[in-house]
């Protein structure tokens, strides 16, 4: 299929999908529709392991969102089907480049889609075709009407034939919901990236290309190398000492000091804060100083063991997080938010290993960001794949922490072993449980392109 037949015939069953529909399967298999198409139109790309990988992604989250229906899903679902388009398309280009083209192609499409001679074929009309439209159309549509108005006169049935029929279709939503199929199909389909991005797409690579020159590379005009590489082995000395002590005091509070339990929820969030902070600064500190001529300076050993005992250290101070999280769990159970301080925690460490490897294995800063964004990639896949809501409810429950009616009725897809719990322990039915309830049978009560498929399972 052509690219412009392709963009009409996905608005076409866009529209199909969504008329008269809230969002729920028929995204699904829009999502389905579009990681098919994609397949079927590059099959000559389609031939190395990443590819697949992102046909298998991207058919799991449109499962995934298909049974859930909730954020995180949706989101694993965007990123995995245009990760799929892009990489098929434009594989030479990083992964990174596609949100800000993302965000540009929002915007771009409005204008382009006029811009008829990008996506659209040129077609010469020539006499015949004209004397075909005018002779097989309009004569015979200009004779039908003029007769059916005279027939019209002398028959009230032949003219109630049009006059007493309503056509059951909202025009308005139809037109909208088109338009709107028509303005995602065209900047999936056609999206624009500028010479820009293919120009600049070299500052993204892994690794050096002009070694000799990046040796030679200042970060200040005013420093040589010699005093540039005193300051960073200087700098990291100091910085190695001072979290050396931060971490003896950040363990000692911690693990040492008595805390009131009703003060162990914000003295956590604080430690918390202050671990993302310290984190965020030592990914910068590597960043800076090995983003060029250190990288192979063969004078730059003390920098970089200086650098490597830096993140060592940074390690531990997460470790130490993780455990007093591990602990603030245990007081007060499991909720989304401690999930995500792990998930944090673990992507930090990841991101660590990452910028040791680019210190050993002389890579580039973009290395880094490259090899997070799949990090962040496979963490939503993550989230999306599996049931939070109800592991959080197993767990509380088990160690009888977090089971309060309020809570368990604000956790998503655990309604199963909710009631069971409640009919145990015979609690009343609160307000909120029966918001919850409602809330489940109005879920089931939609049509099925609008359902999430968990609560058409749910008893």
């Amino acid at each position: 299929m052509k690219k412009h037949q392709i963009i009409l015939a996905c608005s076409l069953i866009f529209t199909l999908l969504f008329y008269n529909e809230s969002i729920g399967v028929n995204l699904a298999i829009f999502g389905l529709l579009l990681t098919c198409l994609v397949s079927y139109s590059f099959q000559d790309r389609s031939v190395d392991r990443s590819h697949l990988v992102l046909v298998i992604t991207s058919v799991l989250s449109c499962l995934a969102f298909a049974w859930y229906g909730d954020f995180a899903s949706f989101l694993a679902l965007a990123m995995s089907v245009l990760f799929l388009q892009f990489k098929t398309q434009d594989s030479k280009l990083k992964v990174i480049q596609i949100f800000p083209l993302v965000f540009l192609n929002a915007f771009a499409t409005l204008g382009r889609v006029f811009m008829f001679s990008q996506w659209l074929p040129e077609r010469k009309i020539h006499n015949n075709f004209a004397k075909k439209l005018v002779a097989y159309f309009i004569i015979p549509a200009i004779f039908l009407i003029v007769f059916f108005a005279a027939y019209s006169f002398g028959s009230t049935h032949f003219s109630s034939l049009l006059t007493d029929y309503t056509l059951d279709l909202d025009i308005v939503q139809v037109i909208l919901i088109g338009l709107l199929g028509f303005y995602i199909s065209f900047s999936f389909w056609n999206y624009w990236v500028p010479e820009l991005c293919y120009e600049k797409n070299e500052l993204l690579d892994n690794d050096f290309e002009n070694i000799a020159e990046v040796k030679n590379q200042q970060t200040f005009s005013f420093l040589d190398l010699d005093f540039e590489r005193k300051s960073g082995e200087i700098t990291l000395v100091l910085l190695n000492f001072m979290l050396l002590i931060f971490i003896v005091t950040y363990n000692y509070e911690q693990f040492f000091e008595v805390v009131e339990k009703t003060k162990l929820s914000s003295d956590t969030h604080e430690r918390v804060n202050a671990v993302i902070f310290s984190i965020i600064m030592a990914v910068g500190v590597i960043l800076f100083y090995f983003k060029g001529g250190f990288n192979f300076d063969e004078k730059a050993t003390n920098l970089k063991k200086l650098a490597k005992i830096w993140i060592v250290l940074n390690v531990i101070l997460i470790v130490s997080t993780i455990i007093k999280n591990s602990e603030y769990v245990s007081f007060f159970g499991l909720t989304y938010k401690r999930l995500g301080v792990y998930a944090f925690l673990i992507l930090a460490i990841i991101g660590l290993v990452f910028a040791f490897f680019k210190i050993t294995k002389q890579k580039t800063n973009a290395y880094l960001f490259n090899q997070m964004v799949w990090c962040f990639y496979g963490t939503i896949l993550l989230c999306s794949f599996v049931n939070w809501g109800n592991l959080i409810t197993i767990y509380n429950i088990s160690v009888n922490k977090g089971v309060e009616t309020t809570f368990l009725n604000d956790l998503n897809f655990n309604d199963e072993l909710r009631r069971e719990y409640f009919l145990e322990n015979k609690i009343k039915e609160t307000n909120a449980e029966l918001n919850k309830e409602n809330d489940i049978y109005i879920y089931q009560e939609k049509t099925f392109l609008s359902k999430a498929l968990y609560y058409e399972f749910l008893k």
